[in-house]
C-alpha cells in the first residue's frame, strides 16, 4: 500500500454514505467481470475439494516425445510427461470445441540458462541466461529452462507448477492454430495473448483435477491451491503496465484468467478479447517515486496499522454499528471465541487485537521469501474487523460461509482504498499480496471468527474478487 495517497476525499465519502446497511449496500467498480459459477464453501469451481495426491501419478511409464538437448533428467521427464499429457487434452478438445484438428508441438528443446547458448525458435532466440519457457509460433517449438526454471517452480510450489506453466505455453499454441477462432491475429496486444495461454491453462488443469491426465493428478485442495500460487511466480512485477509489449498480468488477473478455463472450458477462453481485458484488468502502475522505492509496501508500524484502522471505520461508518476496538496489544483469550494470530477478533468484547510483531513479518517480503507483503497483513486485520461488522448485521460469525463472506468484505474495502483513505492508498502489488494470502493453509483473509479458512483457495480468490468488484452487498447476497 501506499502513503502517498491524498486523504478521505468526497468520492469516498459518497461511497460510504451509500452504505445505509450491510446487508443494502451496493457500491459497484467499474469493470466487474462476472462471478465464475455457483460459488460454494465445499467446492472449487463446481468440483468437491478433496485433499488428494498431487503431482505425478506413480508407476506409470514416462512418455516418450523427442527433445533436442535433454539431459534426460528429472526436470526433462517432468517437462515430456507435461507434454504429452497436454497433447491428448487437445487432441480430444480442439475437434470437439472447434472443430479443428490439433497439431502437437513440432521440435521440443531443454536447455540451461547457466550452459552454453542454444539458437531456438527458427534461430531467432538465444537460451544463454533467458530463465524461461516459451512457444514460438515460427516453427511450432516450445523451449525450457532445465536448469534454474523448473527447478525453482518444484522448490516453491511443486510438480504441478512445471506442468501449468508448460500448459500455457502450449495455450500459445492452441492460439496460433485457431486464429480468427480465438480473435487473435498479429496486431492481438500480448495482455490479451497470454490470459488467454493462462485460460487454456486453468481447462487443461480441470482435466488433470478431474482424474482424466495420463502422468498427472491433482487435489481441488492444496493441489489446486499451489498452482494457482504459481502465478505470484510468474506474474508481471509490481509497477508494469498491462499495456507493456510484453504484458501478461498481476497474479490477481492471471488467476482469474485461470480460473475461467477451469470453470467454463477452452470456448471461453477464445473469447477473452480487448474489452473484456479493458474492462477488467487491475494492473496499475505505481503511485509515484516514493511508492515505486519501496516497491509498493509501507512498514508494519503502530500508526500503519492505526491508519489502516481508521479507514475501516469510514469505509464502513454507515453499516448501523459502532466500529469495534483495536487494540496492539498480542490477542488475548476470548470469551466466545478461538484467539487466532497474528490478529484476532472477540465478539464478547468486540475487540480486534494486533500482534505487531507477527504481523511485520507477513507483511515484509524478504530475499529469502518469507512474508507477502503490506497489503497481506492489513487484510488479515480487515478481515478481523469485517467480523464486527457481520456481527453487527445479525449474521453468523462461524457458519460454513463466514470465511467466504469475510474474504469477500475485505475485497470490498481494498476496492474502497483504491482512492485512498487517511492518506493510506492501495497499489501496485497490494492485489497480489491478497491472493498469495488467499492461497496459503490458514489463510485469515478468508477464516471465520475462530480461524477456519474455507476449504478451497480457488473459492476464496473468487470470493474477494467479488467484494472488490461488485461490492458490500454481493457478499451478503451470495454467502448469506
Amino acid at each position: 500500500m501506499s502513503t502517498a495517497g491524498r486523504r478521505l476525499g468526497s468520492t469516498v465519502l459518497a461511497l460510504a454514505a451509500a452504505i445505509a446497511l450491510l446487508t443494502n449496500c451496493s457500491a459497484k467498480v467499474a469493470g466487474s467481470a462476472g462471478p465464475l459459477g455457483q460459488l460454494d464453501p465445499g467446492s472449487a469451481g463446481g468440483m468437491p475439494v478433496n485433499s488428494g495426491a498431487s503431482g505425478p501419478r506413480p508407476g506409470v511409464p514416462d512418455a516418450t516425445l523427442p527433445v533436442t538437448n535433454s539431459d534426460h533428467g528429472e526436470m526433462d521427464r517432468l517437462a515430456v510427461n507435461t507434454l504429452s499429457d497436454v497433447d491428448d487434452y487437445w487432441r480430444d478438445q480442439l475437434p470437439k470445441v472447434f472443430g479443428k484438428q490439433f497439431k502437437p508441438a513440432s521440435k521440443l528443446t531443454s536447455y540451461d540458462s547457466d550452459g552454453a547458448n542454444l539458437r531456438v525458435c527458427a534461430g531467432h532466440e538465444n537460451t544463454a541466461g533467458v530463465v524461461n519457457a516459451f512457444y514460438c509460433d515460427l516453427d511450432n517449438s516450445v523451449s525450457w529452462d532445465r536448469g534454474e526454471l523448473l527447478p525453482g517452480l518444484v522448490q516453491s510450489f511443486g510438480p504441478l507448477a512445471v506442468t501449468m506453466v508448460l500448459a500455457h505455453e502450449m495455450g500459445h499454441a492452441v492460439q496460433s492454430q485457431l486464429g480468427p477462432l480465438s480473435g487473435v491475429n498479429n496486431a492481438t496486444p500480448s495482455i490479451v495473448l497470454e490470459q488467454q495461454a493462462d485460460c487454456y491453462a486453468g481447462a487443461f488443469m480441470r482435466y488433470v483435477a478431474e482424474d482424466k491426465a495420463k502422468h498427472f493428478q491433482m487435489s481441488t485442495g492444496d493441489g489446486l491451491n499451489k498452482v494457482l500460487a504459481t502465478t505470484f511466480f510468474v506474474r508481471d512485477q509490481p509497477g508494469d503496465s498491462f499495456k507493456g509489449q510484453s504484458a501478461h498480468g498481476n497474479a490477481f488477473d492471471r488467476v482469474f484468467a485461470f480460473q475461467t478455463g477451469f470453470t467454463d472450458g477452452p470456448q471461453r477462453c477464445a473469447k477473452i478479447d480487448v474489452a473484456e481485458i479493458n474492462g477488467r484488468i487491475t494492473e496499475t502502475a505505481f503511485r509515484n517515486d516514493e511508492d515505486a522505492a519501496q516497491n509498493g509496501n509501507v512498514p508494519i508500524t503502530t500508526g500503519n496499522l492505526q491508519r489502516v484502522g481508521r479507514a475501516l471505520n469510514q469505509v464502513f461508518a454507515q453499516s448501523g454499528a459502532k466500529p469495534p476496538t483495536l487494540s496492539t496489544a498480542k490477542p488475548q483469550q476470548c470469551s466466545d471465541a478461538k484467539t487466532t494470530s497474528p490478529t484476532a477478533y472477540c465478539p464478547a468484547t468486540d475487540t480486534v487485537s494486533m500482534d505487531l510483531a507477527k504481523l511485520k513479518v507477513i507483511g515484509t517480503p524478504t530475499k529469502k521469501g518469507s512474508g507477502i507483503g503490506d497489503f497481506a497483513a492489513f487484510g488479515e486485520v480487515a478481515s478481523r474487523y469485517v467480523l464486527s461488522v457481520q456481527k453487527a448485521a445479525n449474521l453468523p460469525l462461524d457458519d460454513t460461509n463466514t470465511g467466504l463472506r469475510t474474504a469477500c468484505l475485505v475485497g470490498y474495502w481494498g476496492a474502497a482504498m483504491k482512492k485512498g483513505v487517511d492518506s493510506l492508498s492501495l497499489t501496485a502489488g497490494d492485489l497480489d499480496e491478497a491472493v498469495a494470502e488467499l492461497l496459503t493453509t490458514n489463510s485469515l483473509i478468508a477464516a471465520d471468527v475462530n480461524g477456519k479458512a474455507a476449504a478451497s483457495g480457488f473459492t476464496r480468490v473468487e470470493a474477494f474478487r467479488i467484494g472488490f468488484l461488485q461490492g458490500a452487498s454481493t457478499c451478503t447476497q451470495k454467502f448469506d
